[in-house]
Parts: C-alpha cells; structure tokens; sequence
C-alpha cells in the first residue's frame, strides 16, 4: 500500500503487478518470495472491531494468517504470468517463545498511520499502544517477538525442488508455539525482515534480498549530509543501527547483517525500481560478512 491509498484489492494488485515486473532479474533462480502485512493486518483488526456486535472477533494470529493467504493469492495471480511458472504460496508458521519480553513491550506497527491527536483518542477509548513511526505519522504497535523456527521449512524445500516459486512467511509468519503435538497460535505480528533473514538461513539461500522504498541505506537519512552506501561490512553495518529508523529500514540491516554473519553469503537492500542493477552491483546497498 502507498501513501494516500486505502488499500483496497484493486490498488494493492495493481502495486503488485508494478512489483513482479521488477522482479524479472530473479525469476530464473530459485526464489522464495515473503512479504510484509501492517497495514493489512490492521485493517482486519479495524473490521472485526467494528463488526464485533455481529460476528465474534477472531484473535490476532488469525488475523495474521488471513492475511498471509490474502496477499499471498495476489501475489500468484500476479508473479505467475511474469515469472512463466507457477507460484504457489504457502501458510507459513513461525514458533516464537511464550516468554519473549516483546509481550510485555509492544513494537510492531500495524494499520494505518493517524495525526496524534486521533491517536491518543484511539489509544484511551480501544487501550491500543501507539508510536510515532518513521516520521510518517502514529499507529497502533502490537508484540512482536524474535522468530525461532519455520515449521513448514521442508515444504518449502519440497516445493522448491519441484520447481516451483514460492510465496512463504508472509506477514512474517503465524506466531506459534508448540503444546504437546500441537501447534498454537500466539497473538503477535513477527517483524517480516526477521522471519526472511531466518527463513533464508535455514533454506541455505545464495542471497537474501529486501526490497524497500528506496533505493540503498543512508547515512544521515533525511538530512543535508544524505549519503548514499553502497557496501557495508557486518561490522560497518552495525555500527550504523543506532541511526536508523527503528519501525523502517533498522530491522531491514539487522537481519541483512544475521544472514551475512551466519551464511557467510552476501544480503542486498534496495527498491524493486533499482533491482535489476542493484543484482548487477551498480545500485543498491550490500552488506557483506
């Protein structure tokens, strides 16, 4: 979703589509293609709120999971056509620890963005938590713990194997934890930057790549001493951490330095505008172990 849309089905396929095309540089490898769901998710939260009288509110990992298949079915219809095979896209769980300190200390934004003032009303009337995000207004912030596992990690080997583009960890996953022989939903969004970073390692990918709004990482990012990098050690890159937005382009370089410093492989971050050069080493910011 951009700036100034509502999200409806027609504009998020239509982003989509411009999306894929940009995609072409990759589409003739292996690829595991995951996804982000804020604003989704939030307005499925703002639905079942306001529809509460008529149907019974379902919980928060619900919420995760119909958006995973919501996106992920937009995402077949359209990379399918682009990439000349087909795309299949998996409801990926991802285990978390009960006792992740995330719950006690909400962080992920999810939802629309609001001015303070109607915010802070939001936040007395529903008991929301809500932060200032990225300098681009308030939302709404829900637990978001640290991801341990995929669980669907050999299917998605399978599905690979077959020769198949798959669509996986949407949303970040459905937060889960293990009861006996059962899997059981934890109401929590996990950050998709992380859950990629995992899901690459575990998959033993080549390369891991984040694709944002902009084109590479930035010193001084919105200032008169913007500066564009182009190649960052692990070391470089986290020393860079402490000025970087935290609900935008932070969790973006910790998992890019997680892949980099595990794998031994290189991780790329850049606007699906520029990947094809960025691939090519002309663009885009690469973070090295």
């Amino acid at each position: 979703m951009r700036p100034g849309e509502r999200g409806t089905a027609a504009e998020q396929r239509a982003n989509l589509r411009e999306a894929c095309a940009a995609l072409r540089p990759l589409l003739g490898e292996e690829l595991v293609v995951t996804h982000g769901n804020g604003p989704q998710v939030g307005n499925e939260l703002l639905r079942q709120e306001r529809a509460a009288d008529e149907a019974p509110p379902l919980p928060l990992y619900l919420a995760v999971a119909q958006t995973q298949a919501e996106i992920g079915a937009l995402i077949e219809s359209e990379l399918a056509p682009v990439a000349g095979r087909p795309v299949v896209c998996l409801l990926t769980h991802v285990l978390v620890a009960e006792d992740d300190p995330a719950f006690d200390e909400p962080t992920k934004p999810v939802g629309p963005f609001y001015d303070e003032g109607k915010a802070r009303e939001l936040e007395r009337k529903r008991g929301w938590r809500v932060v200032h995000d990225a300098g681009r207004g308030w939302r709404r912030v829900v637990p978001s713990p640290a991801p341990l596992e995929v669980v669907e990690l050999d299917a998605i080997r399978a599905l690979l194997a077959s020769g198949l583009i798959v669509v996986a960890c949407g949303g970040g996953g459905i937060p889960a934890t293990r009861r006996g022989e059962h899997l059981a939903g934890i109401d929590a969004v996990i950050d998709k930057d992380r859950a990629s970073s995992l899901l690459a390692r575990g998959l033993g990918a080549d390369r891991l790549v984040i694709l944002t709004e902009v084109p590479a990482v930035y010193a001084g990012f919105g200032t008169d001493e913007q500066r564009e990098l182009r190649e960052l050690s692990v070391d470089e890159a986290e020393a860079l951490l402490p000025e970087l937005a935290a609900g935008s382009m932070r969790p973006k370089v910790e998992a890019s330095v997680d892949f980099a410093r595990v794998t031994g492989r290189e991780a790329l971050i850049t606007s699906p505008a520029a990947v094809g050069e960025a691939i090519e080493g002309r663009a885009g910011t690469v973070i090295r172990p």
